[in-house]
């Protein structure tokens, strides 16, 4: 079972408070392997984590990391590709060499081999470190949209219309969202050795009950996390109203041992 943290207090206490909690789990590695694999999330739930890794007297120059996915179709430099995104959230924010910080389809070859060349990348890198995860309402992490297989490689994805409008936000209009990504897949994001996955609101509540209580089905993708031996997930009050074994949850983390603290 993942070890499920709901932490109280406004929205924005619960994220930051969330954000501290993933900074620590990515502080120890650190400084136990200076060039350490991060996997990287993009997109406003994870901000929390980079912005308390920032605050953090903690040298990452060394620290090695890969994107969980990107847009196929955007023109180069385009302010929401995941490559700027990246850069601008991740790379700047915590000082990471751009050298050592990867997307998929980045290397300049053909996409339709880009999933591969992405793969064995990875695994020159000796695999990821820590795998910082997000959750779309589809249930989706990175861009597996339900019914990826749970063996699934890096590959090219077509996007639901739901992820394709929650993600309009972010764009013009919702005709310049890609209708395809490469994506990390599911069975690569499972042989990363630690899984920290954050959500916050009550939209992603359902997802997320799916995700940590429901059946391990390829209909609710982020289930794939059960079949994981260390995942965390952060969430908020909101994130966390649909859990049948909330008090369990919060009870365990009241009452830790003291070595867990």
């Amino acid at each position: 079972m993942a070890e499920v943290v709901i932490l109280p207090g406004t929205p924005d206490e619960a994220k930051a408070a969330a954000g501290e909690l993933a900074a620590d789990a990515i502080e120890r590695v650190v400084r136990a392997r200076p060039d350490a694999v991060l996997g990287l999330a993009t997109g406003s739930t994870p901000l929390p984590v980079w912005s308390a890794l920032a605050s953090r007297p903690l040298d990452l120059s060394r620290v090695r990391g890969f994107a969980l996915d990107e847009y196929i179709g955007l023109p180069s430099g385009h302010p929401e590709s995941y490559r700027a995104v990246i850069t601008r959230e991740v790379v700047d924010t915590l000082g990471l060499d751009p050298a050592l910080v990867h997307v998929p389809g980045d290397d300049g070859g053909p996409i339709e081999t880009a999933g591969e060349r992405y793969e064995a990348a990875i695994a020159a890198a000796g695999g990821v470190d820590v795998q910082v995860l997000g959750i779309g309402r589809t249930g989706h992490i990175g861009f597996n949209e339900p019914g990826s297989s749970f063996a699934s490689r890096t590959r090219v994805k077509t996007l639901t219309a739901a992820t394709r409008a929650d993600n309009a936000r972010f764009f013009s209009s919702p005709d310049e969202v890609p209708r395809h990504c490469l994506t990390q897949g599911l069975g690569t994001i499972l042989e990363a050795r630690a899984l920290v996955l954050l959500a916050f609101g009550e939209a992603k509540a359902d997802a997320v009950a799916g995700a940590v209580e429901g059946p391990v089905s390829a209909s609710v993708p982020g289930s794939a996390i059960q079949l994981h031996p260390e995942v965390t997930v952060l969430l908020d009050e909101a994130a966390a109203s649909k859990l049948r074994f909330a008090d369990y949850y919060r009870d365990a983390w009241d009452n830790r041992p003291d070595w867990a603290r």
